[in-house]
C-alpha cells in the first residue's frame, strides 16, 4: 500500500484529490495537511511514501517542504501540485529533485499515474510541465558544455535509455520498445543516475535538454 500525504491550503481541492486517489486499490491518504509546516511534520510521523505538496501554501510554502522533507526524510517522494503560471517556481523544484509536477485539473488517471511512479522511484510530469519545462530552460553555452561532458560518460546503450527517459517514457515503456526486460531498465537508469549524478529521472531528463 503506497502511504501518501496530502497537503493544500483549499479544502475543496483536498476532499477531491483525496476521493480519487483513495479509488485506487493501493493507494492510502494517511495524513492531511494545510501548510507546509504541518505537511513536514505529518509526513516524518507517518513515514509517508509520497508527498503531495501545492506549492503555494502558508507557513512554509511547498519549495521550502520540499527542501526539509529532502533533508530530513528522503526516501519520501514528494510530488509538486501546481498551476499555470508558476514556471519560476518548477523550475526550482525540478532542481531540488522533485519527483514529479501534475497540474490541479488533471484527469484522476493521471494523478494515481503520478503517484505511482513516484513510489516506483520514477518521474512523472503531467505532458503540460514536459512542455512548459523544455521550453523554459535555455541550454546556455557553459550548460551545454557541462552536459554534453558528463553525458559522453554513458555507453551507447546508456544513452539509448536515458534519450527514452527524456522522452517521458516509464521503465516498462522503454523495455518494451528495446525489446528487454522492465527490470533490466530499471538497473540501466540507476546506473545512469549515478554517472550522471542525477537525483531523479527529472533531472536527467533537463541534462538531455541542455546538451542539445
Amino acid at each position: 500500500m503506497i502511504r501518501v500525504l496530502l497537503a493544500d491550503d483549499e479544502p475543496l481541492i483536498t476532499a477531491g484529490i483525496r476521493t480519487v486517489l483513495e479509488s485506487a486499490p493501493d493507494i492510502e491518504v494517511v495524513a492531511e495537511a494545510d501548510n507546509g509546516r504541518a505537511a513536514v511534520e505529518k509526513a516524518l510521523a507517518h513515514r509517508v511514501d509520497v508527498a503531495l505538496l501545492d506549492i503555494t501554501m502558508p507557513v512554509l510554502d511547498g519549495l521550502s517542504a520540499l527542501d526539509e522533507l529532502r533533508r530530513h526524510a528522503p526516501d519520501t517522494r514528494v510530488v509538486m501540485l501546481t498551476a499555470f503560471g508558476q514556471d519560476a517556481n518548477v523550475r526550482q523544484a525540478l532542481r531540488n529533485g522533485v519527483a514529479g509536477f501534475v497540474l490541479k485539473n488533471c484527469t484522476p488517471d493521471e494523478l494515481i499515474r503520478a503517484v505511482r511512479a513516484a513510489d516506483a522511484g520514477e518521474a512523472y510530469l503531467s505532458p503540460a510541465v514536459t512542455r512548459l519545462v523544455l521550453g523554459m530552460v535555455p541550454a546556455a553555452s557553459r550548460r551545454l558544455d557541462d552536459a554534453r561532458q558528463r553525458l559522453a560518460g554513458l555507453t551507447s546503450r546508456e544513452g539509448e535509455v536515458l534519450d527514452l527517459v527524456a522522452e517521458g517514457l516509464s521503465n516498462a515503456e522503454i523495455g518494451r520498445r528495446l525489446h528487454m526486460s522492465e527490470t533490466s531498465i530499471k538497473t540501466y537508469v540507476s546506473r545512469i543516475l549515478a554517472k550522471l549524478g542525477c537525483a531523479n529521472r527529472v533531472q536527467a531528463a533537463l541534462l538531455v535538454r541542455d546538451s542539445r
